[in-house]
């Protein structure tokens, strides 16, 4: 597949654009700083800006879009509008685990040990969801991660679930950053969960 990357220099874009080289999929890796994209097979590496003008002119020609981008830096329907626009029809996004819910009608973000600093990340990003359980045109997957994310180990072995925050057996909900890519590239090319929010941890 020919899969565009935005937000590919960050810590979860830049394991989603590792793992797409990995597996032989050609990937365009958009950053506002490229220098920062390391040198892997398959990968062009693109200087983007979502304000920028004709920025949907990188994203044309490609199977699907990837957006990892940081919500308080970026606006749901620019992205949006950048992706119709370049005539693809797959978006998938990284997602955050503050709208994953932990009781029927309660959200990790609304819960009272929930970082203060990461709460306003946290409600955009459930703003984006909702933005796009409102979409009619784009065939869109939201992966949100485990509670805490991290750079770890690639094993492969993760669960799946849907819209309820997913938990051990000792309580604790994490995912390393480069299994949240495996999980990603996986439903790129086998597609279970189109116009479907879906988590992955441990």
């Amino acid at each position: 597949m020919k899969i565009a990357v935005i937000g590919a220099s960050g810590r979860g874009g830049s394991r989603i654009v590792e793992e797409l080289s990995r597996r032989g999929h050609d990937v365009t890796a958009i950053a506002r700083h490229p220098e920062k994209i390391a040198k892997l097979p398959n990968v062009t590496a693109k200087q983007g800006d979502l304000y920028d003008a004709g920025f949907s002119d990188l994203l044309k020609g490609h199977d699907a879009v990837v957006s990892a981008v940081h919500f308080m830096a970026s606006d749901p329907e620019t992205l949006i509008e950048a992706v119709r626009k370049a005539g693809v029809k797959r978006y998938a996004v990284m997602g955050g685990a503050g709208s994953l819910e932990v009781a029927p009608g309660v959200q990790l973000v609304d819960t009272p040990n929930f970082p203060a600093a990461y709460k306003n990340e946290a409600l955009k990003g459930g703003e984006f969801l909702k933005r796009l359980r409102e979409e009619k045109d784009l065939d869109w997957t939201f992966v949100s991660p485990a509670a805490l994310i991290d750079f770890g180990q690639r094993t492969g072995k993760f669960r799946i679930g849907g819209d309820q925050l997913l938990v051990d057996d000792k309580g604790n909900s994490t995912i390393s950053f480069e299994d949240f890519a495996v999980a990603m590239a996986d439903e790129l090319e086998q597609h279970k969960h189109s116009r479907q929010r879906f988590t992955v941890a441990y």
